[in-house]
């Protein structure tokens, strides 16, 4: 994209960038933000700078914000930008970014213009492998260091770990390109091990992510239904609106959940999650986690024996009601 070097514009992926932010904010006093990329950066960006007092606007070249989940449930989380004053853009590219001496300019592909003091690019991240390359490793999945499951490169006594490698995925079986946050401290951990001299093996990834927008908390694990497709598998999906707890206690709040399971086989594939930032979101999609790790039926996590008190859930739990309502669907 052009115009990336303006003074003003940002990227957010090191520490360093976010420094750089920071004194930025403090010299330049900016009133007006554009944060181009709708994932969990530029969300989380998006609420921060609103409890500045900032104006922001996000801009998202999918159709929805927050393409990690089905847009069913992108929809509420923009929903929940909107309601705090987020101005959301969806559906058109960036194509480039000017400077005047009245600030900044982004361009769109449709050939709107919008003005901001500071522009936050995160739009997704690529692996950093130069380092590899000049040492002769090879690439893998996403272009990303090709490593094993004991996070060895092909090059002796070299490893590799976090958001430049590849990782296993346990359920695909095969190796994929997930930045992630947790991915990578359990990679470190693999790969140090192994260093000394030990033999530890990287178990793999779910893709269990979660982020907080405003008062909403979205979240997935596992596989959506193109995903499912695209791997050999024959994925059912239903949605379910549950109460996050006993509706006569006081609070209750609306807790949507789509799971996914595999209809010849009944395996559990994956869950999306969007709920209240007090609704156990958090909780709930790590049952989900836990189950998928454990390769167990959509029907089996009924019989989970899980928490129960009014003020926080029910006898059957919401992610229990969408198992039983996939059984009766499948």
């Amino acid at each position: 994209m052009e115009g990336l070097d303006h003074a003003g514009v940002f990227f957010l992926r090191w520490m360093d960038d976010s420094f750089a932010v920071e004194r930025f904010m403090d010299r330049e006093s900016p009133r007006q933000a554009a944060i181009v990329g709708g994932g969990y950066i530029g969300l989380e960006m998006a609420d921060a700078l609103i409890r500045r007092g900032m104006a922001v606007t996000l801009l998202e070249s999918a159709p929805e914000v927050l393409t990690t989940l089905d847009p069913e449930l992108g929809a509420p989380i923009r929903a929940e930008l909107q309601s705090k004053g987020v101005r959301v853009i969806a559906g058109q590219a960036i194509r480039r970014i000017s400077r005047s001496e009245n600030g900044l300019s982004v361009h769109t592909a449709a050939g709107d213009t919008l003005m901001a003091d500071m522009v936050l690019v995160a739009a997704g991240a690529r692996p950093s492998t130069e380092l590899a390359r000049t040492a002769g490793i090879g690439l893998g999945a996403g272009n990303a260091i090709r490593v094993d499951r004991n996070m060895a490169t092909e090059v002796a006594d070299i490893w590799a770990a976090g958001d430049c490698a590849q990782t296993w995925h346990r359920i695909l079986r095969r190796h994929v390109y997930m930045p992630l946050g947790t991915t990578a401290h359990k990679q470190g951990r693999v790969a140090g091990e192994n260093m000394l001299g030990g033999s530890r093996e990287f178990r793999g990834t779910l893709g269990t992510q979660v982020v907080k927008v405003f008062d909403r908390v979205a979240a997935r694990t596992g596989l959506r239904d193109k995903e499912a497709i695209e791997a050999g598998l024959d994925p059912l999906t239903v949605s379910l609106t549950a109460w996050d707890h006993k509706v006569y206690y006081p609070g209750a709040k609306e807790l949507r959940i789509r799971l996914t399971g595999d209809r010849s086989t009944g395996r559990l594939l994956g869950a999306q999650l969007v709920g209240h930032r007090k609704s156990e979101v958090s909780k709930r999609v790590d049952i989900v986690a836990t189950a998928l790790y454990h390769g167990m039926d959509v029907k089996e996590i009924c019989d989970l024996d899980l928490s129960y008190t009014p003020p926080l859930s029910s006898p059957w739990d919401p992610v229990q009601m969408a198992a039983m309502e996939w059984s009766s669907k499948r």
